[in-house]
Order: structure tokens, then C-alpha cells, then sequence
């Protein structure tokens, strides 16, 4: 009779080494459906309370924000009337030396 203390494992191969593909696309999907609808519902927010401030700023704007809005037109007619005028002073001056190339 012989005694079989430790006995030698030839095979040391997983029997079950495949990755089970299907759960880790349902875990994709469902994070992708999730992000999809808290985003849905947070453009939402954020659209309302959007909505909120530009009602109430239209309402507060008054005479000061009209002056400086006619301000801001006036500079910006007075940059181009000097662009204007220095293009002119440009096209009337003549060249002082012709290029020889």
C-alpha cells in the first residue's frame, strides 16, 4: 500500500479564465443611461434659473445702463472716424521713394 502525502497538480490552468463580456456592458450602458437623464435634468435647472436672471435683468434697466450704452457708441464712432481720417491722410500722401524692385 502506498501512502500519497502530497500529491503533484499538473494542471494549474483557471477553469473559468473568460471575462464575462455581457456584464460589462450592461454596466456601460446603465452608466450611459444614468449620466444621460442627470444631465437632461440638470440642463433643465440650469436653463429655469437662467430664465429667472434675464427676466430680471431686463426689468432693472434704467437710464444709467442706456447713457452708457450711448457711450460706448459714441467711442466707437469716434475710432472710426479717425480711422477714417488717417487712412485718408495714407491715400493722399504720396510715396517718398519708389521701390526699385
Amino acid at each position: 500500500m502506498k501512502i500519497k502525502i502530497f500529491k503533484k497538480e499538473k494542471n494549474f490552468k483557471k477553469q473559468n479564465h473568460e471575462l464575462n463580456i455581457n456584464f460589462f456592458w450592461e454596466l456601460a450602458v446603465c452608466f450611459m443611461c444614468a449620466v444621460a437623464i442627470s444631465s437632461l435634468f440638470f440642463g433643465s435647472y440650469m436653463f429655469m434659473n437662467i430664465n429667472k436672471e434675464s427676466n430680471s435683468a431686463s426689468e432693472n434697466i434704467g437710464e444709467q445702463a442706456k447713457a452708457s450704452r450711448q457711450e460706448r457708441i459714441k467711442r466707437v464712432l469716434e475710432y472710426f472716424s479717425f480711422r477714417r481720417e488717417k487712412s485718408e491722410q495714407i491715400i493722399n500722401s504720396p510715396s517718398p521713394i519708389a521701390d526699385p524692385s
